[in-house]
């Protein structure tokens, strides 16, 4: 490549880099606003939600059509496609994360609209957070090329997913011993879900992470390898 050629490729590719990162900020919203609007049936908060999904869906086609460009243009480097690579993968992942956010307030639409019977709201507030900090977190990993963070988080995907368990079974206690709060609780329970698929999705990003820095795929390698192959150590036949 020349020199201009070398100038204009690390530009495109750090606006890539920095698009991304505004779509997940905007997602990260998402998530906070759908989560605060759910004590209150809080429309307003919803039909922001809502609103950002469609800012997220562009951010979306703007990135994925600038990666296909600069592949066209240039000829990257390894680390340099392994970052267009892990970023396309990562896309996905982001876009589906605002998915489940949007499904999260049309959820509180539904309850709130229908007048559902009253049931104490399970405590989802603290699932939301280890949620959020997991996106957080694989975004701070990313920016940073910080593979040990990134690591960080696939370790939080088992936490959350106990939460989610408990909230599943405090939810069917609810729909025994009063049929009446079937309909909200089955809300509930569509809520937590896609709290634990974001979850899910923040964790893939992460594996990302290390996959561009490291050169590793650690998925389905377990947590352990996950966090040795971050560090840059050999991976244990043990898993």
């Amino acid at each position: 490549m020349t020199e201009h050629t070398n100038k204009q490729f690390d530009a495109d590719l750090e606006h890539v880099r920095s698009q991304f990162l505004q779509m997940g900020g905007v997602v990260e919203a998402m998530i906070h606003e759908a989560i605060e609007a759910i004590p209150a049936g809080d429309m307003t908060l919803v039909e922001k939600v809502r609103e950002r999904e469609k800012e997220v869906n562009r951010h979306e086609v703007e990135i994925d059509e600038r990666i296909s460009l600069i592949l066209a243009r240039h000829q990257p480097t390894a680390i340099d496609l392994r970052t267009l690579l892990a970023v396309s993968k990562m896309l996905t992942d982001m876009e589906r994360s605002g998915d489940e956010a949007e499904k999260i307030a049309t959820a509180v639409r539904r309850m709130y609209e229908y007048s559902q019977q009253q049931i104490p709201l399970i405590e989802l507030r603290h699932m939301a957070q280890n949620v959020g900090n997991m996106l957080h977190n694989a975004l701070d990993a990313f920016a940073r090329l910080d593979p040990i963070l990134a690591a960080q988080v696939v370790r939080s995907d088992k936490e959350v997913d106990k939460e989610w368990k408990a909230a599943l079974r405090n939810l069917i206690t609810y729909m025994m011993e009063d049929p009446r709060t079937i309909s909200r609780a089955i809300d509930m329970i569509f809520i937590a879900r896609a709290l634990e698929r974001i979850g899910d999705h923040a964790k893939n990003m992460a594996e990302r992470v290390i996959y561009m820095v490291k050169g590793a795929d650690v998925r389905h390698t377990g947590v352990k390898n996950t966090e040795r192959l971050a560090r840059g150590e050999e991976e244990s036949a043990e898993s």
